[in-house]
């Protein structure tokens, strides 16, 4: 369900410009920021990149393996060193990808610091269940939470109160926004979901999970993905990373259900915006989406941004309504402003 397509930097360009956003104009960026080793994270090569965009490698105790944290500063950042910012994390889908290329322009803001960590290929934005797969050490929530959060605020100039920390994310990743927001509201005050597994009382929901667990790339195979079919790593057991999902025994699948009225209420203070197509795999996440929208009707807590772009041909020239880049450059080109404007208001 977390298939890739990669759209040519001239049709990101007339997808942003359709929604009336522009991308962030380049400028000489600064020096790239020195970070200190902290919070069980120890860089383990030299920072790549420059004073605007860079990517930092990491090791865990929490993860087997080498692990990056990509990071996007505004222009302005090097220039007023006295200024903080507030920030937005942005998390993959699976395989997990420091950020499509195509998707860049719309995804980077001069408003906000974008901070995108390694999800893994099919880490789902969680502390698995079994510790002793062929993957090894797999605690990706506490990696993510107890670790990237504190080491970004110490180590950039960031604004660290929920009303200027968002997160966002696509697929696998919009599953992970919104279990993230819920679990940790004194984090995050503002969170978005696009093309979103954020129904695990949906069979289709739960199939996505397996699919990755048991690495069948066939199942979640996006149409015409000009990347080809996903490959989500070694296979490991059914009950890997969320235990039994079938409906008996099934207490952490309904524990992180991100629909269900406990998680749900969390959100009464956070600002949401859900985005979803109805094309091919977004046919599930379309269901879940309108679900998510309806238990948040009926318990009073209001969407900033709820948008069902159907078969996209509204939603920009790359979008056709499925589970693709072609469609989450225009959402993120849609959102990001929105964004913007929430924490200049916070």
């Amino acid at each position: 369900m977390w298939a890739r397509v990669c759209a040519g930097a001239a049709a990101v360009a007339t997808a942003v410009s359709v929604l009336g956003a522009a991308p962030a104009q380049a400028a000489e960026p600064g020096p790239a920021p020195s970070f200190t080793d902290g919070f069980g994270l120890t860089q383990v090569e030299p920072v790549k990149g420059d004073g605007a965009d860079l990517t930092l490698t990491v090791t865990t105790p929490n993860l087997s393996g080498k692990h990056w944290i990509r990071i996007f500063l505004p222009e302005g950042y090097a220039a007023d060193p006295a200024k903080r910012w507030p920030v937005l994390y942005s998390l993959t889908g699976g395989p997990s990808q420091q950020a499509d290329p195509a998707v860049i322009p719309a995804l980077r803001s001069n408003k906000m610091i974008t901070v995108i960590p390694d999800g893994g290929q099919k880490g789902w934005y969680a502390d698995w269940k079994m510790q002793n797969t062929a993957l090894g050490a797999a605690k990706w929530e506490s990696f993510h939470i107890k670790q990237v959060v504190p080491f970004i605020d110490a180590n950039l100039r960031t604004l660290t109160d929920r009303k200027h920390r968002a997160v966002a994310g696509l697929s696998m990743g919009g599953f992970g926004a919104m279990h993230y927001a819920e679990a940790y509201p004194e984090l995050f005050g503002h969170v978005a979901s696009m093309s979103g597994a954020i129904d695990f009382g949906l069979a289709d929901m739960r199939g996505a999970v397996l699919a990755t667990e048991l690495n069948l790339p066939n199942w979640p195979c996006a149409a015409g993905s000009a990347a080809g079919c996903a490959d989500y790593g070694p296979t490991v057991d059914s009950d890997a990373i969320f235990g039994t999902p079938y409906f008996w025994g099934d207490q952490i699948w309904n524990a992180v259900n991100p629909a269900s009225t406990a998680n749900l209420k969390k959100l009464a203070n956070t600002s949401i915006a859900l985005y979803t197509g109805n094309q091919g795999l977004d046919m599930a996440t379309a269901t879940a989406t309108g679900n998510v929208r309806n238990y948040l009707t009926n318990l009073g807590i209001p969407i900033q941004r709820f948008v069902a772009y159907g078969n996209g041909a509204n939603w920009g020239t790359t979008c056709d309504g499925n589970h693709s880049y072609g469609c989450w450059i225009p959402s993120y080109a849609d959102y990001i402003p929105i964004l913007e404007s929430n924490f200049a208001a916070a």
